[in-house]
Order: structure tokens, then sequence, then C-alpha cells
């Protein structure tokens, strides 16, 4: 694979560059021959968080992870991380889709797990889409500042309310930023 890494608001150094290349060379163990797609890896530093996103091309396939953290280095062995368990999310379909077809597979069957049939086994399972919880909920009609509060007020990132001033159902979120926003349908 090559790599282009860039950086915004911020000089990225030789050990730095090193570093991520040698991390995302991890990821080829995966593959059966090296990809020779151009790795996309962008790095950035805003209000104290050390950001970085990687984006790998691939036949059938995009590859993409972000991560922000208080240090560069723990942000790209985040992103490495997450880019693995899409790899392996994928591995299982896109092998099964390509040996119908009888062209090379794209990535291995084991990536180097030592452990043959029980890997497999594991990652076939999580390319199936399960829904294990059904909740209902009867919806009281309410303005955006009140949903935001009920939001806060049960802990999650998001909150589903029928909108008193719209009559539609509408959806709040909490932002990265710490700010909030609102998701509404369109007729």
């Amino acid at each position: 694979m090559k790599y282009n890494i860039r950086g915004q608001r911020m000089e990225v150094t030789e050990a730095l560059r090193d570093y991520v290349a040698k991390k995302l060379g991890r990821l080829e163990r995966y593959f059966e021959a090296a990809p020779q797609s151009d790795v996309q890896v962008t790095m950035a530093v805003t209000k104290g968080q050390h950001a970085i996103e990687v984006t790998i091309p691939l036949p059938g396939v995009m590859l993409r992870a972000e991560e922000k953290r208080d240090d560069m280095y723990a942000s790209v062995d985040f992103v490495v991380d997450k880019l693995e368990r899409q790899i392996r999310k994928h591995k299982t379909k896109l092998n099964r889709k390509f040996r119908r077809s009888d062209t090379a597979r794209l990535f291995k069957e084991e990536a180097g797990t030592g452990t043959s049939g029980v890997s497999t086994l594991i990652h076939e399972d999580e390319d199936e889409l399960e829904l294990v919880r059904t909740k209902r909920f009867s919806m009281k009609p309410m303005d955006v500042e009140e949903a935001i509060l009920h939001m806060n007020m049960v802990g999650h990132n998001f909150y589903v309310f029928a909108n008193s001033d719209t009559k539609e159902v509408n959806v709040v979120y909490r932002r990265s930023d710490g700010k909030y926003g609102l998701i509404e349908t369109a007729e």
C-alpha cells in the first residue's frame, strides 16, 4: 500500500509518518496480495484533539475510519483497530462473493489468528444484522427544547419525540461539538 499522509493545521514529523506506515502496514496481513491502492491519511489538531482519518479504497469496498484522542499516537492506534474490525466484518462476505464468481479473493481466509475454524465462525456472525431489542413508547407532543431536556435527563445521545409545532416525528441529538441537532422528516 502507498500512503499519502498529510497534516491540516499541523506539521507531520518523520517519526509520525513512520509510525503511521508501520501501524497501517499491519493491515496487509489480512489480504491475499498487498493492495496497490493509495491510502489517504489526514491528520489534524483541533481544540487540543488529535484527529486522524484514514481512507483505503479497495475493489468492492471502501474502508474508512477516523478517531480523535488527546494524543496523535493514541489516535493512530485506535483508528487501526477500527479498520481491523471493518476488515474482519467484510472479510467473510467478500470472500464468499468472490468464491461464487471464481475470481481471486481479496482477503485471506485466516488472518494469522492460529485458530482455523473458530475465528471464521465468529466473523461470519458479525456479517449478519441481528435485531436484539424492540422498544415501544407513546410520544407526548413537546417542543424541541423540552425534547432536549428529556434526552439529557435519560442520558442518551438522541431522543425521538412528537413535535408539538409541526405535528411530525422528530429526533434531537447531541453533536460531537456538544451542541444539539434536529432531524425532521421530509415530505
